[in-house]
């Protein structure tokens, strides 16, 4: 893994933890020599990873629609500013560049690009490691979300567990590393189910 997108809120939530674990996350990238790959903005968690990136030594990518650059959003230090036309085209220059996802809090933004990320991994269009990390327990719920999912004949045990989590940076990163795609294919049989 070379470059690490990172999905997260362009708010700072309520508990500063989020914060703390946002810029903590940008500093271990790059300690790692990691290419931090996210929206963009200077704002809440987004600007949070960008700040611990590029204060550490490291290098932020940010990608950015133009209609959020004209509302002031954007980070001004970044590395390197991609402006786009459409959050289509934002996703996409996202998926591109990265070798690797990570999702921190935040709200239908984040958990929409996370899901794309995850059901393109599933479909065998991208062999890319996606993490959690949950910080101060916030996706408890989307864990326990997947377990049902998979008990319930939606989602076979290989592809839930594409989705790796920790609360932990390091253990999470180390996960990505050894991250292994499954070898079977989505779709779910009567007789997998």
């Amino acid at each position: 893994m070379n470059r690490i997108v990172v999905y997260c809120g362009s708010s700072a939530g309520h508990d500063p933890v989020y914060m703390e674990q946002a810029t903590r996350l940008g500093a271990a990238l790059a300690q790692r020599n990691l290419t931090l790959v996210y929206g963009g903005a200077k704002v809440g968690l987004m600007g949070a990873v960008a700040d611990g990136a590029l204060n550490a030594g490291g290098k932020a990518i940010g990608v950015l629609p133009h209609f959020l650059q004209q509302k002031e959003l954007a980070h001004t230090g970044l590395t390197e500013l991609i402006l786009v036309d459409t959050m289509h085209e934002r996703k996409t220059k996202m998926n591109e560049l990265c070798d690797g996802v990570i999702a921190l809090p935040g709200g239908f933004g984040t958990m929409e690009e996370l899901f794309e990320m995850l059901t393109w991994g599933q479909l065998g269009l991208h062999k890319k490691p996606v993490g959690l990390l949950n910080v101060n327990g916030f996706y408890d719920a989307l864990i326990a979300l997947s377990k049902t999912m998979s008990e319930k004949g939606f989602l076979t045990a290989e592809n839930r567990d594409m989705l790796l989590c920790s609360n932990d940076i390091s253990d999470l990163l180390l996960q990505m590393e050894r991250y292994q795609p499954p070898a079977r294919s989505k779709w779910i049989s009567p007789a997998q189910s």
